[in-house]
């Protein structure tokens, strides 16, 4: 079996005959209330994390081997009722009509006033519409507002649309560099255009590299990784803490077929809400978003372990710091770096201007670390 990412808008196209896809969006259009999927409350679950890979097992007997460490995954706390009533209002169905078909996503109420309001979502979401074509954003309650894009970022793939609707309630922001392996979380959105759906589960990883997108036109995800049900459709939607605080940005599930589009089998990504925060504002203020730049070119022939520097840009971040061409990025502040998707992942991650060390191994053999201050440039 071949294992792909996809990303999670729902997409019919005018010609399809797909009757049970298209059946599923009217129905969402026309039902009211919310749909809700979650698991009863069980007893005290242990179990041991892998010291080195963060790997998750059940723990036999209440015990864990010496590489592996025993945590206590809770006796099912979290309220999914509670943050489902307290959160689903600020987070709605992203529907997008092109003249080359349509399409349904989510997004959450970031920013309001007394005339206006903007809601994040993903690009893939509403990319469709930049050239032409329409957005509406439906509520909780079944209320339609057409909206308008504000920015879209390519390389973090996010944007922000903005309604002429003021005075709504606004989504909490959460931490998401607090985040542990374990935590219980909470994701709303619009699965195949269901408006108002809430799925529960836990974060699998953390620190995932996850790239989705066209060859050319990719988008690098530091990912959060979890198995709350997440389809076609939730992307751009919520991932909640469970204080039901935004947490991340659901945007590609992992597929085991390489053509078309799967269901949930486990294996969703979300945008750390952090990243996506920083864009989001700069977004609103400027109408454009920056990325953080290391300063280096890598050599995409290289086939070991690590990120190996072609060459760099004279005057950037890893050229004041004295890093070599030649040179293989190792890891990044600890993270360790495999390729170079997991470095590009890795420095994305930080804001431009953030301090890091890069241990890099040398021409000789030897391996040393440099601090780097990260550069900026505008993001595509």
């Amino acid at each position: 079996m071949h294992m792909s990412l996809s990303s999670l808008k729902n997409k019919f196209a005018h010609s399809t005959g797909l009757k049970v896809g298209v059946a599923f969006v009217l129905g969402a259009s026309l039902a009211s209330g919310i749909a809700t999927a979650v698991t009863p409350p069980v007893a005290a679950v242990k179990a041991c994390v892998d010291t080195k890979t963060q790997a998750m097992y059940l723990a036999v007997n209440g015990t864990c081997i010496k590489t592996r460490t025993l945590v206590d995954l809770g006796t099912g706390g979290i309220s999914v009722k509670a943050i489902a009533a307290a959160v689903t209002p600020s987070v709605v169905s992203i529907n997008v009509v092109t003249p080359s078909g349509s399409g349904t996503g989510s997004g959450s109420i970031i920013r309001t006033s007394a005339t206006s309001s903007y809601i994040l979502t993903n690009n893939h979401v509403v990319e469709g519409a930049a050239s032409g074509g329409t957005i509406t954003v439906q509520f909780n309650n079944g209320d339609m507002s057409p909206a308008t894009i504000v920015g879209r970022d390519t390389t973090y793939d996010l944007a922000v649309v903005k309604i002429q609707k003021g005075n709504l309630p606004v989504i909490q922001f959460g931490d998401s560099s607090q985040l542990s392996i374990g935590d219980p979380v909470v994701a709303i959105g619009s699965p195949l255009g269901l408006a108002s759906t809430v799925t529960s589960g836990i974060v699998s990883a953390l620190n995932r590299p996850v790239t989705t997108g066209s060859v050319g036109a990719e988008s690098y995800i530091d990912a959060i990784q979890t198995d709350a049900a997440i389809n076609p459709g939730n992307s751009g939607g919520a991932l909640l803490d469970a204080q039901g605080r935004i947490v991340g940005v659901n945007s590609a599930i992992a597929t085991l077929t390489s053509g078309g589009q799967s269901g949930s089998i486990g294996l969703g990504f979300s945008i750390p809400i952090n990243e996506a925060k920083r864009i989001a504002n700069e977004i609103i203020d400027t109408g454009t978003s920056t990325r953080p730049v290391l300063g280096v070119f890598f050599d995409t022939t290289y086939t070991g372990v690590g990120a190996k520097i072609l060459k760099l840009s004279p005057g950037e971040g890893a050229d004041k710091a004295g890093i070599p061409a030649g040179g293989i990025i190792t890891s990044i502040d600890g993270f360790r770096i495999a390729d170079q998707i997991s470095a590009i992942v890795r420095i994305r991650s930080y804001a431009p201007g953030a301090t890091t060390s890069v241990a890099v191994t040398l021409a000789d053999g030897t391996s040393k670390t440099f601090k780097v201050i990260l550069g900026s440039a505008p993001s595509n």
